[in-house]
């Protein structure tokens, strides 16, 4: 019966880790303006998958229920980091910066907020992964996999994210330039 429960949980778990991730790719389409976008946005969510397996690989974790949810938790708080870095480059770019001078400005300029938000959430979770107080040894998975996941996933963003920025980027500045050109062809037609 114990096995039968869990199984439904992990199922109703992950679905919502579904729907989360479908979800964050709607608000982000529509915060944008642009279907790639959010795509190197959310780069960053399998990059926090690794801390979480690591963390708890090291400190001989199980993954259960309560590290799942840390994962679902996890999902919104690990897109933060890129928002910030994405959003600042498109305003250089607005502001007729280059993509990469765009791109190596917003990753000075909002560096210093990623890391404040970042050990904030470490050092938030840090009783929770400890397992202070009554039945905190159940919940310490769940801080120890949002740990793990923040971790990596902040020092890989600062990495992968303007890669994969620069790539969408200049794809969809070219799908752009061919819709146009194929519209202005329509025109003198």
């Amino acid at each position: 019966g114990q096995t039968k429960d869990q199984e439904e949980a992990f199922g109703g778990v992950l679905m919502a880790l579904a729907a989360a991730v479908i979800f964050i790719y709607l608000v982000l389409a529509s915060q944008f303006g642009s279907f790639l976008q959010p795509i190197a946005i959310m780069v960053s969510l399998p990059l926090s998958l690794i801390g979480v397996l690591v963390a708890l690989l090291v400190t001989k974790t199980t993954l259960n229920i309560f590290s799942i949810i840390g994962v679902v938790m996890l999902m919104g708080l690990v897109t933060k980091n890129a928002i910030l870095l994405v959003d600042f480059a498109n305003h250089g770019q607005r502001a007729g910066r280059s993509q990469f001078d765009a791109l190596m400005e917003a990753g000075q300029v909002r560096l210093r907020p990623i890391l404040m938000t970042t050990l904030a959430m470490i050092f938030g979770m840090l009783p929770m992964a400890i397992g202070m107080g009554e039945g905190g040894e159940t919940q310490a998975p769940m801080g120890r996999a949002v740990i793990g996941g923040v971790i990596t996933s902040t020092l890989l963003t600062l990495v992968v994210v303007p890669v994969a920025y620069t790539y969408l980027d200049s794809l969809g500045k070219r799908v752009a330039a061919w819709f146009k050109r194929g519209h202005e062809e329509e025109v003198t037609a």
